[in-house]
């Protein structure tokens, strides 16, 4: 009898400890900007690695069609936190009063990102754009928003932005002819370009003042970062664990193809061409001064952040 009351009793001890465990496992909701992109996948690769469920996190991952969604879904606090954010953008939410902050650089320069046009287009270089072409980019406040600001200003493009979404439906957009210059982050659109049917005319590392800059980042609502402000700290500790997995372990990139469909071959080559690990560092903002200079002369910003500003919304916890 003691013997059947005791397995009674480790049994139901081992519910109560497994209850515990899982209530210990905080849910944390990120929405992510183009989030099949290969920069965006240190949340749900890590996720699917085990790598934030080490770290007592789950992670609910939403996709959107780019800055413009995110920003408004952690500003509503419908998202903890946001991933593919342009950092100009945010800046802009950010001196308007929303109630967001800058927790991670995400991605530093801009060779990631490109625009190409159909291969019979006339446009072979920048200087067969006229006023009378269309330039795409995904939504307000993204950083492909900023480049082609960057690319009319700095490169004299004259074409007119115009906003497609992500790279599939800017794809669509290009090839049935609504637009003339679409956009796209490799390995989405390489497929193309080696098969001819695109021709790639302009990259973001073309836009000089860009180039240093880190230029998108991984943000959160300011209220959870109170609230829930432990459980965001070893997200940060996750995330970091995640990307250098990412460059580190071959599976990543294979777990990765299986999920976009993709040839593992043209991944490799296209993050060894355009998505260096450095350029995904998440300790420091480079070139803060510069950021806040073009975001100012690119109209994002009515007038620079100051010191106290720039404290507030930088929030980015040291390693």
């Amino acid at each position: 009898m003691k013997t059947v009351r005791a397995a009674a009793f480790a049994a139901a001890s081992a519910v109560v400890m497994a209850g515990s465990g899982a209530s210990a496992q905080d849910t944390l909701k990120i929405a992510i900007g183009q989030i099949n992109n290969w920069e965006n996948q240190a949340p749900t690769l890590g996720q699917d690695a085990g790598i934030f469920k080490k770290h007592n996190l789950n992670i609910e991952a939403v996709g959107t069609q780019g800055a413009g969604e995110t920003i408004q879904a952690v500003i509503s606090g419908s998202a903890d936190l946001g991933a593919g954010v342009g950092v100009a953008g945010v800046m802009r939410a950010f001196s308007k009063g929303a109630p967001v902050r800058l927790l991670l650089p995400a991605y530093t320069g801009t060779q990631d990102l490109y625009w190409y046009v159909k291969a019979d287009s006339p446009i072979k270089s920048i200087k067969d754009i006229t006023d009378k072409h269309t330039i795409a980019y995904s939504t307000n406040g993204s950083s492909t928003n900023n480049l082609v600001l960057a690319f009319i200003e700095e490169l004299g493009v004259k074409a007119k932005p115009t906003a497609t979404g992500g790279p599939p439906g800017t794809l669509t957009s290009v090839m049935s002819g609504q637009v003339d210059i679409g956009w796209a982050a490799p390995p989405f659109g390489v497929k193309e370009m080696k098969e001819g049917k695109t021709r790639l005319v302009i990259r973001g590392s073309d836009a000089p003042s860009l180039r240093g800059q880190t230029v998108r980042a991984i943000i959160v609502n300011a209220d959870a970062l109170k609230t829930k402000k432990d459980a965001i700290m070893r997200f940060v500790k996750a995330y970091r664990e995640s990307v250098d997995w990412m460059y580190s372990d071959p599976k990543a990139i294979t777990m990765y193809a299986v999920k976009i469909k993709a040839d593992e071959g043209i991944i490799k080559e296209a993050i060894k061409d355009f998505q260096p690990q450095d350029a995904m560092q998440t300790d420091k903002m480079a070139d803060m001064d510069g950021i806040i200079r073009d975001a100012v002369k690119l109209k994002f910003l009515d007038k620079p952040l100051t010191k106290e500003e720039v404290t507030e919304f930088l929030q980015i916890p040291p390693r």
